[in-house]
């Protein structure tokens, strides 16, 4: 069937080129590849001359720039109002694809009761590091719970979906989860296929990791009560069942469990008052520096677990 891909950019002028150039080299399994939207949110670096200089080369790819950032939902929104086709791929520039994923997805999303699927996120991130752990474990749980939770799984980074709905609310600082409500209300799964694997770099220090977990938290708790809608990782009961069944048990990787816990709970604690109380706007959210990394040179070691 045939696809358009949206990416959502600030500031990637370092990523920009191997994002695009891995987009051109997935194996579709015959899937076709009709356009690329390039959405260029108030980008302040040479990220809109390196996709003008790639269009040239590349007449698939369509830049939409916005003058001023305005959000990460406000990018998703323009990019559903802009492609031409009905089946869409959703990604960031800050991520290393495998070469089927993009078939994978779109295996999945072609069968007719299927409106929205999501790929398997792999962390880069050095797991001997109590950050890198927390990252790590993070993802494993969700892979695990997604696994339990076929009728209801949590995506994100990657997502491929249905264009059977108009825009997310432009409010929203969980842009993929914000999708999920919009399909199942209309009587479409959501799907998880372990089987697309993309890369991407989670935060390196502690006051980053608390940024952007309560920067997501206080997002679902909007989908919860402005939605109506809860993502499954959205109960804590579920994980800690997840992560009792699944505990590591060397001694360092309990330790840093724990600290991941205590961590993740104060985040939530944060995000909870940021929507109840108004203390910050997510909308626009600031980016994590430690999770920005250069693709171009790395080589990803493939030790992850089934």
């Amino acid at each position: 069937m045939k696809f358009s891909v949206g990416i959502c950019v600030y500031n990637e002028e370092k990523n920009i080129k191997q994002i695009l150039h891995s987009v051109f080299s997935q194996k579709l399994g015959g899937h076709v590849l009709s356009e690329v939207l390039v959405v260029a949110s108030g980008c302040t670096d040479k990220t809109v001359p390196a996709v003008k200089k790639l269009q040239k080369k590349e007449t698939k790819i369509k830049l939409i720039e916005q003058v001023k950032r305005e959000g990460k939902a406000s990018a998703l929104n323009l990019f559903v109002k802009k492609a031409k086709n009905r089946n869409l791929i959703l990604l960031s520039a800050d991520t290393m694809l495998e070469k089927n994923t993009f078939m994978h997805l779109l295996d999945s999303l072609s069968q007719e009761q299927v409106g929205m699927s999501g790929a398997r996120v792999i962390p880069i991130n050095n797991k001997d590091t109590f950050i890198g752990y927390a990252v790590h474990l993070q993802w494993r749980l969700h892979h695990l719970l997604n696994l339990d939770e076929k009728k209801q799984p949590k995506i994100g980074e990657i997502v491929a979906f249905k264009k059977i709905f108009e825009r997310i609310p432009p409010s929203s600082a969980v842009d993929e989860a914000s999708i999920e409500p919009l399909i199942h209300n209309q009587s479409y799964a959501v799907v998880y296929n372990p089987s697309a694997i993309i890369y991407n770099k989670g935060p390196e220090t502690i006051l980053d990791f608390i940024k952007q977990r309560r920067r997501i938290y206080s997002g679902h708790t909007a989908l919860k009560y402005r939605q109506n809608y809860r993502v499954s990782t959205y109960s804590g009961l579920k994980i800690m069942k997840v992560l009792i069944k699944n505990l590591e048990l060397r001694p360092i990787y309990i330790v840093y469990t724990i600290g991941a816990i205590a961590l993740e709970g104060f985040s939530r604690l944060l995000g909870t008052i940021d929507y109840f109380l108004k203390t910050k706007d997510h909308t626009v959210w600031e980016v994590s520096k430690t999770t920005k990394t250069s693709f171009s040179n790395l080589k990803v070691v493939k030790n992850y677990d089934n």
